[in-house]
């Protein structure tokens, strides 16, 4: 999984496809790239990593043997992926016209996931998911806060008029409520276990919905009755997953949540800038480590609704994975919250700088060793690694 891949993103489906096979495949941490072995007698894996455009080397016992011996005395880890874990992303059933990232990454390399919205979130249906991915959406009840641009776009009210649907006809007098219950199930799922992954605006707004669960901070223009004048006064940050003492942009026509992103500061930067991958010790901090594995060390830098987190907005326990040097954005980041793990990764799209609405859609098959997209992939087969027991 170094430079001489051919196709990086693909590689991860061929892993995928090993596991449901019950192949005993290893993930070498910080060897080549974080490169995968798979334990096969039969030609059954190269011939898929073949059909995939994907490249595959052979290695006789004793070159394994010397692999292993170079893992063991040095900064990588061998780590046994168990199983092909069970999939589920959050989306709406009929998309808004631009993409996800994370759908994109999946479709291309293949791996299978199960769509679930409201109403499957309601019924229990997160339960049978190891891995769960929130599709970018607004859990504020404020529609991304596209009022201001979009207000006269026919999917705009299209939008607004299937959300306050489904609230009514699931008992919720408005659908920042219905969000909010939404975003408890989320938490819930978390606690208990499940591993959570998101990006742009589904990063920061489930945070910002529960911190004003005892408050209303949605305008007249999203629910009819105005803002709280004391809603500021009313946010409670306790529990919050990842986020604390942020401020709340609340003016409707203002195309931003709170001063948790740092959009504004990455516009100005332009986009020829880059944002570091940390370094982890693979052997004491696998998990991390997993979740950065890439052929580089340097990312270049993309918007979204949510670009990153300013770093005195976000909790002190949670983990920086990757930053903007010298800036106060910080990237990519990671965190456990009861039982389970959350994953957050700023931005819309690591291969379109400033993906706008009505873009097409990106086409990975152009960019096969995206490393933006390899950090989403990484987060698919996270839940696979096998589980060790605490040192205590």
């Amino acid at each position: 999984m170094d430079d001489a891949q051919t196709d990086h993103l693909k590689a991860y489906g061929v892993v995928y496809k090993m596991l449901k096979n019950n192949v005993r495949v290893y993930w070498l941490l910080n060897y080549r790239g974080g490169s995968f072995a798979v334990e096969a007698e039969d030609n059954e894996t190269e011939m898929l990593a073949r059909a995939a455009g994907v490249k595959t080397q052979r290695v006789s016992s004793g070159e394994w043997a010397a692999i292993v011996e170079t893992i063991a005395n040095s900064n990588m880890e061998k780590v046994k992926l168990e199983k092909a874990p069970k999939i589920a992303v959050y989306t709406p059933p009929e998309k808004l016209p631009w993409d996800d990232a994370v759908t994109l990454a999946l479709v291309y390399a293949d791996i299978p996931y199960d769509k679930v919205y409201d109403r499957e979130m309601v019924s229990g249906a997160l339960s049978r998911y190891d891995w769960l991915h929130l599709h970018h959406e607004d859990f504020t009840g404020q529609y991304g806060k596209f009022y201001a641009s979009y207000q006269s776009q026919p999917w705009y009210q299209k939008d607004v008029a299937i959300n306050t649907k489904t609230a009514a006809e699931m008992g919720f007098k408005k659908v920042s409520k219905m969000d909010l219950a939404i975003v408890e199930l989320v938490r819930k799922y978390v606690a208990d276990g499940g591993m959570l992954f998101a990006m742009c605006s589904a990063t920061d707004t489930p945070d910002i919905a529960w911190a004003a669960r005892n408050t209303d901070i949605c305008g007249a223009v999203f629910d009819g009755d105005g803002i709280d004048p004391a809603y500021a006064s009313k946010l409670d940050f306790t529990g919050c997953l990842a986020f604390e003492n942020f401020s709340l942009m609340t003016e409707p026509m203002v195309y931003e949540h709170s001063d948790i992103d740092t959009y504004l500061e990455a516009t100005a930067r332009g986009p020829d800038v880059y944002f570091s991958l940390f370094d982890f010790s693979a052997k004491y901090d696998p998990v991390p480590c997993m979740l950065v594995q890439d052929h580089v060390g340097l990312v270049k830098e993309f918007l979204g609704q949510n670009c990153g987190f300013r770093r005195t907005k976000v909790k002190k326990d949670v983990l920086v994975l990757a930053e903007v040097a010298n800036t106060e954005e910080l990237k990519y980041i990671h965190g456990n919250f009861g039982k389970g793990t959350f994953t957050f990764l700023g931005g819309h799209d690591p291969e379109d700088y400033a993906h706008r609405i009505g873009d097409p859609p990106t086409d990975l098959s152009l960019h096969k060793n995206s490393p933006g997209y390899r950090l989403i992939l990484n987060n698919v087969l996270f839940p696979a690694a096998e589980k060790k027991p605490l040192k205590t």
